[in-house]
This record gives C-alpha cells, sequence and structure tokens, in this order.
C-alpha cells in the first residue's frame, strides 16, 4: 500500500501489467481500481454482436476471456511483440486505427505488440521507450483506450467494423522478450537473464544465466556477457563480499543463434 497511482513496485512489473479493459462502450458494469498494484481495470458487458460482412467471424462474448498464457515467443502479438490477427479479416483495420492514435501520446510511445482474436478481443501493448522497464504511464494507457475505444465504436457503427470489440491496452512488462540483438544495447545497464547453448552442433542442454551485456560484435555477430552482481551468481560461502577479480573478468561470447531467450531480471 502506499504507492502513487503511476508507481508500480518492482515485483509486480512482471506479470500485474497496468491493465485497462472496455468491453462496451454503452453500459460499464465494474470498475475496479487496486493502488497496491498500480493497476486498472475497467470491465463491461458487451451485447450480441450485429452479424453483417464485418462481424461474420465474432461470437458474443459472455465474459472477459484472459490473454493465452502459453510461453511467450518472439513475435507471439503478446510479451514476444509483434503483431499477430488470428484469421481475423477486420485485424488490419483495429491495428491501422491503433496506429493511427499513436502520435497524440508522444514520439517516445510505441506500440510493441498487437493482437485479435475470432472473438472480437484486442490486446495491445504500449511500450516507453525512455522508461526502464518501457511502462508507460497508468494515466497514458487510460488515455490510449479511451481514445482507441472510442475510435473503434465510430468504426464499428460505419461498418468498418464489428461493434463492442473488448479492448485491453497494458504494458510489456519485465515478462517481455527482447529481442537479439536489437533490443539489448537498450537494456544493457540491467541484468538480464539469458538462455542460450553453448555448442549448436550438438543437442547440449540449454543453460541459464544472469549476465550484463558487455558488448556486441557486429563484424562476428555475437554478443559478449560478463556476469551480474546478483546472488544467483554469488558464492553462499562468500558471505557478502564483492566478485573476485576472476569473476569480474569473465567473459562469454555467444554468436546470435545460440542465444535462445533473454528478459529483463528483477531481484525480488
Amino acid at each position: 500500500m502506499g504507492h502513487e497511482p503511476n508507481a508500480l513496485p518492482l515485483q509486480y512489473l512482471g506479470s500485474l501489467n497496468y491493465v485497462t479493459r472496455f468491453l462496451s462502450s454503452t453500459k460499464i458494469q465494474n470498475l475496479l481500481m487496486i493502488l497496491a498494484f498500480s493497476y486498472v481495470i475497467v470491465q463491461s458487458g458487451a451485447s450480441a454482436y450485429t452479424k453483417d460482412e464485418a462481424s461474420e467471424d465474432i461470437v458474443p462474448i459472455d465474459e472477459w476471456e484472459e490473454e493465452d498464457e502459453a510461453e511467450p515467443e518472439i513475435g507471439d502479438g503478446g510479451d514476444g511483440g509483434g503483431i499477430v490477427f488470428q484469421n481475423c479479416s477486420w485485424g488490419a483495420r483495429a491495428l491501422s486505427i491503433a496506429q493511427e492514435i499513436l502520435p497524440q501520446f508522444g514520439d517516445d510511445i510505441e506500440l510493441f505488440s498487437f493482437k485479435t482474436t475470432p472473438r472480437g478481443y484486442i490486446y495491445v501493448r504500449l511500450d516507453k521507450l525512455p522508461n526502464k522497464y518501457g511502462c508507460p504511464d497508468i494515466e497514458v494507457i487510460e488515455s490510449y483506450n479511451r481514445e482507441y475505444k472510442k475510435r473503434l465504436d465510430e468504426a464499428g457503427h460505419k461498418g468498418e467494423l464489428p461493434e463492442d470489440l473488448a479492448v485491453e491496452v497494458s504494458s510489456p512488462g519485465a515478462e517481455r522478450l527482447l529481442k537479439v540483438p536489437n533490443d539489448l544495447q537498450r537494456f544493457q545497464d540491467m541484468p538480464m537473464r539469458v538462455s542460450y547453448i553453448e555448442d549448436v552442433d550438438t543437442k547440449c542442454l540449454e543453460k541459464t544465466g544472469i549476465f550484463y551485456l558487455d558488448a556486441i560484435e557486429t563484424e562476428s555477430g555475437s554478443c559478449v556477457w560478463r556476469l551480474a552482481d546478483v546472488k544467483e551468481n554469488r558464492d553462499p560461502a562468500a558471505k557478502g563480499r564483492p566478485f573476485s577479480r576472476k569473476q569480474k573478468d569473465w567473459r562469454l561470447i555467444l554468436p546470435y543463434g545460440m542465444v535462445k531467450k533473454v528478459t529483463l531480471y528483477l531481484d525480488c
């Protein structure tokens, strides 16, 4: 308790992203503000969809459909970033509206991921480039959601989209997958959890370490990693002593293709 509305506690940057949901523009049923977690949920019941060319692939929504919690992958439209329509004929138009309103919120806000579902859900993640974790302020997410929902409703009334689409806008959070090498320099001052293999020619086991990015060697297509000074890398027998010279000088050079997964590390 006691957190400012736009200050997200470190341990909630992962699964508890800022969230604002609108299921209908006509009747809001529930408004739940949880300041301790610094995220907002706004829900309302959706009316049955009209059956026209724009909505023929839509079924009525009875209750909020939670986003698929499958293991994230690069380009999955969720924590892996990217754009996914899932065979929704109206997905491209919904995306174009999402992109059209972005400039209203400044040059430092980008679309991290976008996903539509056949049941009429739209999941949007916004990325704030100057923020340490990429999390926009809650006011920005609320404002974007309102404007986006308004524009979707207008398009629905014109027959360009199904009416009463359900929208969830959030930030990528700490589970975001980092693209190798494109995203690494942005977060080079933060420890990262890196899953990798050491030999591409054998079926060697995947390893995981907590590292800082030391350098990117573009000519060889490799990343150079150094140990992060976190508890996972410390010798329990050291009893709080700093890294040894050997640990400080340790480096791991990995070609891009041997890096299987990179996420931000939170010492919670």
